[in-house]
């Protein structure tokens, strides 16, 4: 007998010592553990569902072609296809259709079908007998709710969805007017690398042309040591300067490609400064420019747009001064079967149900309504203010862009005549160093000054582009049906 108590009590905490390393293991799976140590970083297998959760999606590939030469155009259409702000712009706006839908769905009756189907067993008592009772049940019944007249409550909703709606509407526009200015910009950040790499190319190889004349000198005894060694660090400058250009323009195409939506590493090749026209001249007045931006600006629109959702919410607080009145009907059909002891079974069916009207006034809540009316009254006036400073704001914008326009421009003319100065005096400094008449201290500082020419003529060039693409940006113009076919 003991030895069979002491086989049962050891299958029992065999049995109860399974249970625990069981939870213990279920704990260890589903618990969130803290970091262990404060000096360690935090591993675990958590991470890497995160880390595999946050990998990016596929969308829709992109196809760039190697061998094309891209516009700017053809890059903001690109942009516009594949950048994921687009997309999220686009969800939300449909989102938001979806709000106004679900609002207007108040206008109508709610309809709700219900089936029932019991079976109810007791023992019921009569004289001194109990008589079991068997009663099966099967109902069907709708319900129909319906909000006959609210004095505009559910219409204000309406309004405000719809309000918020447009909102969204213009907000999406504003994605996509932002997105053509980052394309924009970047696009000529990198013509602007480019072309400054050009130009550093070109100021190497003047670089080398005077260190090659003066170490000629040197071996013909023309020209001493110093010479030589300034005309190397010149070149060594030069060469310098160039591989920081070359970096900046790696930098340049990898921020267009992420801003179209591409790996960074994706071979692209783009229009080339040479093949961009720069216009001469802005056609339109400054006051031409403010007029288009307060019409077209969709963060503008998207704020006066906030003026409607707070008359809408305006026009539910005053409804609700008011009271509402209400239906509810409620058809139903009911089929009864009953079996009692010692008797047979009995059948019932009929339709059933009620029809009800509901009037609901708030009599007294203390105020809150009133405070309700004159907070949205506050909201009002507030989204007034703000336009009005978005106005002022987009004023202040379109003005400086379209100085800088202007100064752009100017800047262009003065750096061609740089550009054509600074190159003559280096052919005539480096012309009059071979036949001795110049030294190469006067060489050197015409072919540094004309480097700087060529790099400044580079910028004054896709400065114009650019501030004109700023300028557009500010006006609106950049989201309009010919805003492509401007420069």
């Amino acid at each position: 007998m003991r030895s069979g108590q002491s086989i049962t009590q050891l299958k029992r905490l065999t049995r109860a010592a399974g249970g625990v390393v069981l939870l213990a293991t279920i704990g260890r799976l589903f618990a969130q553990s803290q970091p262990a140590t404060p000096d360690r970083p935090w591993h675990s297998s958590r991470e890497q569902q995160i880390i595999s959760e946050g990998r990016p999606s596929r969308g829709p590939e992109i196809h760039i072609q190697p061998d094309k030469a891209y516009s700017l155009p053809e890059l903001i259409d690109i942009a516009e296809m594949h950048n994921p702000e687009t997309r999220v712009a686009w969800e939300n706006a449909r989102a938001q259709a979806a709000t106004l839908g679900i609002a207007r769905s108040e206008l109508f009756p709610t309809l709700a079908a219900v089936a029932l189907a019991a079976l109810d067993r007791q023992e019921a008592g009569f004289g001194s007998q109990f008589y079991r009772q068997t009663t099966p049940t099967l109902q069907i019944s709708l319900n129909l709710n319906y909000t006959i007249f609210d004095f505009g409550a559910r219409r204000g909703r309406i309004n405000a969805e719809s309000a918020r709606l447009l909102a969204t509407n213009f907000g999406f526009n504003d994605v996509h007017r932002q997105l053509i200015h980052d394309v924009s910009e970047v696009y000529y950040r990198l013509l602007n690398a480019a072309g400054q790499e050009e130009a550093a190319g070109a100021n190497l190889v003047n670089a080398q042309t005077v260190q090659q004349a003066a170490e000629e000198r040197l071996r013909n005894g023309l020209a001493t040591l110093p010479d030589v060694l300034e005309a190397r660090s010149a070149a060594a400058q030069a060469q310098y300067d160039l591989q920081a250009v070359l970096g900046s323009e790696k930098i340049a195409r990898g921020d267009l490609l992420t801003t179209l939506g591409a790996p960074s590493s994706t071979p692209i090749r783009v229009q080339p400064l040479s093949e961009v026209s720069t216009p001469e001249s802005i056609a339109d007045t400054i006051e031409a420019a403010i007029s288009r931006a307060l019409e077209q600006r969709s963060d503008l629109q998207a704020q006066v747009a906030e003026i409607r959702s707070a008359k809408a919410e305006r026009q539910q607080a005053r409804a609700a001064f008011y009271p509402n009145l209400g239906v509810m009907a409620g058809p139903s059909v009911e089929s009864l079967y009953i079996h009692q002891q010692q008797l047979p079974w009995a059948h019932s069916s009929d339709l059933t149900g009620s029809v009800a009207f509901t009037l609901s006034w708030t009599v007294f809540d203390g105020g809150a309504r009133r405070s309700r009316l004159e907070q949205t009254e506050a909201q009002i006036r507030q989204a007034q203010a703000r336009v009005s400073a978005a106005r002022d704001q987009i004023e202040d914008q379109v003005w400086t862009a379209y100085t800088n326009v202007n100064t752009a421009l100017r800047q262009r003319e003065a750096a061609t005549a740089l550009l054509t100065a600074a190159a003559q005096s280096y052919s005539a400094a480096l012309e009059s160093y071979n036949y001795g008449v110049r030294n190469l201290l006067d060489v050197t500082n015409a072919q540094k000054v004309l480097a700087q020419a060529r790099s400044t003529d580079v910028l004054a060039r896709t400065q114009v582009l650019a501030t004109l693409a700023d300028l557009a940006f500010r006006t609106g113009d950049a989201i309009q049906a010919n805003a492509r076919s401007r420069p």
